[in-house]
């Protein structure tokens, strides 16, 4: 696909709160205006698993696409997250996106009550046939649970839609994402840092990253490498990006990690919403000390 549907580097964003909880929409402002005007990102995903969906409300939701958008404008794709284990509550939510001015759709497969793949082939199409807008499924049967992974044959009779048109995939199925890749013209987004290049050299178009809040420039540097036909360079960039992935990724979630990296930089993010936790004093300075380490590798051009 010559033109991806969502840019090329989406920043996976976090979802900022004041100190006491609530929404932060003049620093979802700022941080989006950040991502977008400085760090190399020309896509936002909102409400995503870094973005806290599960505990954030309908209402919430709706007002920060609104805010989102308001802010940049057309200069980023701003794709608003509305998957829910109810289809009925999906498509409100789409609608609702829709409405705010969101550009585009993340959906996630439906979770917990354990359907079939014809009952996820069913819920996709539905919330597909609810907008006008494309649709970017959301495949991660980490979070969603163990048979939820979207299957290959699910991800061809998907492509056959006309408003599906990508796939965040983190379901780390590189075989199935290959045969997929070659099958139809969804576009696929690697979801799961450590493997952004892999899938870059299998065809995928970018990257959904949560690393990108912190390190915007560095995650944009190695999809330019790679577009540039310096496969050597592009995997220099991803290795020098690893231990911040690690750091960032591993052990505790993507949201609670820039959350932790913000507040030590006095940027807008405040705290992570019950059941997470914050960092602590050593895992805040381990997160420091990788992305510093990051950030003075020789910046991309």
């Amino acid at each position: 696909m010559s033109t991806p549907p969502f840019g090329r580097c989406a920043a996976a964003m976090i979802t900022p709160f004041s100190a006491d909880g609530g929404l932060d929409l003049s620093g979802a402002q700022r941080l989006a205006t950040h991502l977008v005007d400085r760090a190399g990102c020309d896509a936002l995903v909102l409400s995503g698993t870094t973005g806290e969906s599960p505990t954030t409300t309908d209402v919430e939701k709706t007002a920060l696409v609104r805010a989102v958008v308001d802010a940049v404008g057309d200069r980023a794709t701003v794709v608003a997250g509305v998957g829910t284990a109810d289809t009925r509550h999906t498509v409100a939510l789409a609608e609702a996106a829709e409405k705010a001015g969101a550009h585009g759709l993340l959906v996630v497969t439906p979770y917990y009550s354990r359907p079939t793949q014809e009952a996820i082939v069913t819920h996709l199409r539905t919330v597909a046939d609810a907008t006008g807008l494309p649709v970017m499924l959301y495949d991660i049967p980490v979070r969603t649970g163990e048979g939820t992974a979207l299957t290959a044959d699910s991800l061809r009779r998907l492509a056959e839609h006309p408003r599906v048109v990508a796939v965040k995939e983190c379901s780390g199925d590189l075989l199935k994402s290959g045969l997929v890749m070659g099958d139809t013209e969804l576009a696929y987004y690697s979801g799961s840092e450590e493997l952004n290049l892999p899938l870059l050299a299998l065809g995928a178009v970018g990257c959904v990253s949560t690393v990108a809040n912190v390190a915007g420039r560095q995650v944009r540097g190695v999809l330019d490498a790679f577009a540039a036909g310096d496969t050597a360079l592009a995997a220099s960039r991803h290795r020098a990006l690893l231990p911040l992935v690690e750091a960032m990724m591993h052990g505790v979630p993507g949201t609670v990690s820039v959350k932790a990296l913000f507040q030590a930089a006095g940027l807008p993010g405040g705290p992570v919403r019950p059941p997470l936790l914050p960092a602590d004093e050593a895992l805040t300075e381990r997160l420091t000390t990788a992305l510093r380490a990051a950030l003075t590798e020789p910046t991309p051009v």
